[in-house]
């Protein structure tokens, strides 16, 4: 880059790789942040993710093909005493309600499209810019440093992520049990391994593979994380009512604790202009600024959103504005803000909702539940929002 950078962005992973090339697309000079690989463990996670993330993604070339994103066709969310909601892609007329998306093809493809764009520069410690995009995760060290305070609020479970096999095909269905423990199982669909990019998009009914996502008790985790493959599988299918049959392990068990939290600052200024050779504006993006219990799929979502929002200020900024300017920078934050926190405050209420088993509350939810099924305009409305389709 013969040039300085214009944006620094600290993180490489999904959302800083997103926003680094929707900022070179603008003819915006970035320099990504990305530390030597470490890790080589199977990376067993799959995101489900809305139309608005779809079109964001194809727009830079970097959606997975169909071997690894495959559409949600219908959804089943059911509560602890027969209290059930259904959302069909066909009653929203829309072709998928979400996509689960493979996460390593994802990186891969966003990797690629990172490596032929010439205006981003990969580089391997952080370097001076007029704004320092912080893209690091939850865990994030430049977060602390800068003094932001991140409002955890942890919950009592840890999530247990793998991929399995099923006795029967997933048909394209996502499937959710909540109990009333308040613990979430979601059996997510997926394409088969040895599905090829070019087979017809019907071949998902007789596909049987499945992303796991299980939000626990976090004294149960270690158990079940403890227990043979045989006999996980097994307390999987009684927990999923046996719906896909017998259940088996495919991948390595993933298990983090979950938390709900939201920075206090997303943007602000460096303290010490030029100490280390940085200085200038910072903003937070993605799980560095806030994450939401996993309930609802909408965490990578929210962070894809931010890394739209902020693109879209500094393209539209005045002339004379710098990347970093201050003005610019609080819009950005007021913008997502707002939506992350009634996305929050949804999936915590879920939660919560689910969370108490003392009478009469498992009635009132279930009867809640079946009568939200039945209320056509309501559901259509919550189903577009999750969509990305407001």
């Amino acid at each position: 880059m013969a040039l300085p950078p214009e944006v620094c962005i600290r993180g490489a992973g999904i959302v800083g790789r997103t926003l680094a090339l929707l900022l070179a697309r603008e003819r915006v000079r970035v320099a990504l942040v990305a530390p030597a690989a470490g890790n080589t463990a199977q990376d067993v996670r799959a995101y489900a993710l809305n139309s608005a993330s779809r079109s964001l993604l194809e727009s830079l070339r970097a959606w997975p093909d169909a071997a690894h994103a495959m559409p949600v066709r219908e959804m089943l969310v059911h509560g602890d005493d027969r209290g059930r909601v259904r959302f069909a892609a066909d009653a929203q007329k829309v072709d998928a309600l979400a996509w689960i998306v493979d996460v390593p093809a994802l990186e891969q493809q966003l990797a690629d499209a990172v490596r032929f764009q010439p205006r981003i520069e990969v580089v391997a410690a952080p370097v001076a810019a007029p704004l320092t995009v912080v893209c690091e995760g939850r865990i994030s060290a430049t977060r602390e440093a800068l003094g932001v305070r991140y409002e955890v609020t942890r919950y009592p479970q840890h999530a247990i992520a793998a991929r399995l096999v099923a006795e029967k095909p997933h048909e394209g269905i996502a499937r959710q049990w909540f109990n009333e423990r308040g613990e979430v199982l979601a059996l997510l669909p997926m394409a088969d391994a040895d599905r090829t990019a070019d087979q017809a998009a019907d071949a998902a009914a007789q596909d049987r593979a499945l992303a796991l996502v299980w939000s626990v008790d976090q004294l149960r985790a270690p158990a079940l994380l403890a227990k043979a493959d045989d006999d996980f599988g097994a307390a999987l299918r009684e927990a999923s009512h046996d719906a896909l049959g017998a259940l088996s392990l495919a991948s390595e068990r993933a298990s983090w604790p979950l938390q709900r939290a939201i920075a206090d600052r997303w943007t602000g200024r460096f303290a010490n202009p030029g100490a280390n050779g940085i200085e200038g504006a910072w903003a937070l993006a993605g799980d560095a600024a806030h994450t939401v219990h996993p309930l609802a799929g909408q965490g990578l979502n929210l962070g894809l959103a931010d890394a739209a929002a902020l693109a879209d200020v500094i393209k539209n900024r005045d002339y004379w504005r710098s990347v970093g300017d201050a003005r610019l920078l609080r819009g950005y934050e007021r913008q997502r803000r707002a939506d992350v926190l009634s996305m929050s405050l949804a999936t915590d209420g879920l939660q919560q909702l689910f969370a108490h088993s003392a009478e009469p509350l498992p009635a009132l939810r279930n009867w809640g539940m079946r009568g939200f099924d039945r209320s056509r305009l309501v559901k259509r409305w919550i189903a577009r929002q999750a969509m990305g389709l407001q």
